[in-house]
């Protein structure tokens, strides 16, 4: 090998100008292949004859199952066909997928003529599920649009359950806390608030009451039924860290005893401590949705 030849084409690299965009051309492609802007999202259109709340669920779950981003928009109330297709034509225009909950068959038939005629995408969340339930039940299904959200008695119980959820929060109007149907506990930031407010949408008068170091937990609180008390507890690193922005949010100061990890790590001992003298149940939120959580209580309640 020929070194003094390669010495000199180091310091014709080096001297000469012109060689050094050839050199650095290919770091310049690379880093611009980096930055390339993300595909634009696909909308997902809800076409619903109440209030597209199923249609809507039923998206979330799919979507959840993929790292790509899709708005979703609701068209309630869709009881005529021309209005359907006027949902088809909105669609085609933006590149949406329909999926839709008609038990009107009229309607959703001309939702799926217009969007054959169009090349649009649809999916029908409730008809195969109908047609099954009916063919299991041995019955012809109502096809009547808005039952399920329908003024009922189920309807007036969510209501109140609601309200009851508002007056009973964080500790507050303790003297009717007995007559709440759950009744969730904790230390601060355990999802107390989200998860009663949840749980009220589905009926059940729920309260929560928060557990506080230093002071007694309340008197109300621990003369429940025990069977009806949910502890929340949650990892002591994810717990920091949910303090930590909070404190930030606050604009508290850093060194806060709130957000500091060994008064943290005690406060959480302690609480724990609490839950089994009491016998409450413990449900250990960590990692997991709010109607995750929710599911888990329930499946608790009722088995009891």
């Amino acid at each position: 090998m020929d070194r003094s030849g390669s010495g000199e084409s180091r310091r014709d690299a080096r001297t000469d100008g012109e060689d050094r965009p050839e050199v650095a051309a290919p770091e310049i492609r690379q880093a611009s292949s980096v930055t390339e802007p993300l595909p634009t999202p696909r909308p997902i259109y809800i076409v619903s004859d109440g209030t597209g709340d199923t249609g809507a669920a039923v998206a979330k779950a799919a979507l959840a199952q993929f790292r790509v981003d899709s708005k979703l928009r609701r068209f309630g109330g869709i009881r005529q066909a021309s209005l359907a297709r006027r949902v088809v034509a909105e669609a085609e225009r933006v590149g949406a997928l329909v999926l839709f909950t008609l038990v009107d068959r009229r309607v959703a038939q001309g939702l799926l003529q217009e969007a054959e005629a169009r090349g649009v995408p649809t999916f029908d969340v409730l008809g195969g599920m109908i047609a099954k339930v009916a063919e299991h039940l041995k019955a012809v299904p109502r096809s009547q649009p808005g039952l399920l959200h329908g003024f009922s008695d189920d309807y007036f119980r969510r209501i109140e359950a609601v309200e009851f959820a508002v007056r009973h929060d964080d500790g507050a109007n303790l003297r009717t806390l007995f007559l709440a149907d759950l009744v969730l506990t904790g230390v601060s930031r355990t999802s107390k608030t989200p998860l009663s407010m949840y749980l009220a949408q589905r009926g059940y008068k729920t309260g929560n009451v928060p557990i506080v170091p230093g002071i007694e937990p309340p008197r109300e609180l621990l003369e429940l039924d025990p069977k009806k008390v949910f502890a929340l507890t949650v990892d002591p690193s994810l717990l920091l860290t949910i303090r930590q922005a909070r404190v930030r949010t606050l604009g508290a100061p850093p060194y806060s005893t709130y957000a500091d990890p060994e008064t943290l790590i005690d406060e959480v001992r302690r609480a724990r401590r609490l839950y089994r003298e009491q016998g409450w149940q413990v449900i250990d939120i960590s990692g997991r949705a709010a109607e995750e959580n929710a599911a888990r209580i329930l499946r608790h309640f009722e088995m009891d």
